[in-house]
């Protein structure tokens, strides 16, 4: 039986959301979890500033703090997110981000 997949939150430390997520595309590649562990996203958006007179676009995180992943939940899955570095902890999210 296949379970089915649902997207959960992994609360990080803030400022490392972009380290955890390549740390666990590297994790999830090197344990052949592509399967379980299907993606990994950092919400982000453009945003224009305005600094000095000068307009220039940067990009935002919206959900400072977290990432979403859309997986497979057992226990080699739960055992990669958990000790991923700088994950704090994993909550589970109903809607597609």
């Amino acid at each position: 039986m296949e379970s089915e997949k649902n997207w959960y939150v992994i609360h990080t430390y803030s400022g490392y959301e972009k380290k955890v997520k390549d740390n666990l595309e590297r994790k999830v590649r090197s344990m052949g979890l592509e399967n379980v562990i299907e993606r990994i996203l950092v919400p982000e958006e453009d945003e224009i500033d305005v600094k000095d007179g000068r307009k220039r676009t940067v990009r935002r995180k919206i959900y400072p703090g977290y990432v979403f992943v859309e997986m497979e939940v057992n226990d080699r899955s739960w055992y990669v997110v958990r000790n991923t570095p700088k994950t704090l902890e994993l909550k589970f999210v109903v809607c597609d981000p």
